[in-house]
């Protein structure tokens, strides 16, 4: 049985129906909750975004309210879309609650990857997009609800924290910054 803690339960949209993976290949979907497509395993869409701005990434930290990987730091936006949302329409939607702006966002690829988090599970086939923030300063009106904190950090300064303490990140931001890493070093050159 999979115990949330408390502390999650002000986490929004934890009944919110996503859209769940019948058969990718045949455009086969459907509607599961949220929260039961990690407790139950069920492979799922979901989205991903780097923001840059020169040759820094933006990293969250994830609220402690969180239903899982609650304070660890990850890339700037990860979520689902909801049930019938594109995943362009929910990049651009979970950009504006979580950091509370706007930015032309490029689908830049897809990665499937599954991994446990906690008692939970990710199991996710994620769009992957990217876009540019002209200036650095102009990141503090995040939604501290969705949000702990909010860092610049270069490519090799990700790496090598990831290298020093990779408990203090996500299981999917150390999936896409060992298995997938070019996909993003790409988009800096």
């Amino acid at each position: 049985m999979t115990i949330i803690p408390q502390s999650a339960l002000k986490d929004i949209g934890l009944k919110e129906h996503i859209t769940a993976i019948e058969n990718l290949e045949q455009q086969q979907y459907f509607p599961i909750e949220k929260l039961k497509a990690h407790t139950d395993n069920v492979r799922h869409v979901a989205v991903s975004i780097f923001i840059f701005h020169q040759n820094k990434l933006l990293l969250q930290k994830r609220a402690s309210t969180k239903y899982h990987s609650a304070g660890l730091w990850a890339n700037t936006v990860c979520s689902h879309p909801r049930w019938q949302e594109s995943a362009e329409d929910c990049a651009n939607r979970r950009l504006q609650e979580e950091l509370g702006w706007q930015v032309p966002l490029t689908l830049f690829g897809s990665i499937d990857y599954s991994a446990p988090v906690g008692d939970l599970f990710e199991n996710e086939h994620v769009h992957c997009f990217h876009g540019t923030h002209s200036s650095a300063n102009d990141i503090e009106n995040y939604n501290r609800i969705e949000v702990e904190d909010v860092e610049w950090l270069s490519l090799p300064e990700v790496l090598q924290q990831l290298a020093d303490n990779p408990a203090r990140f996500t299981e999917w931001f150390r999936i896409y910054m060992t298995q997938h890493r070019s996909m993003i070093t790409d988009l800096l050159q």
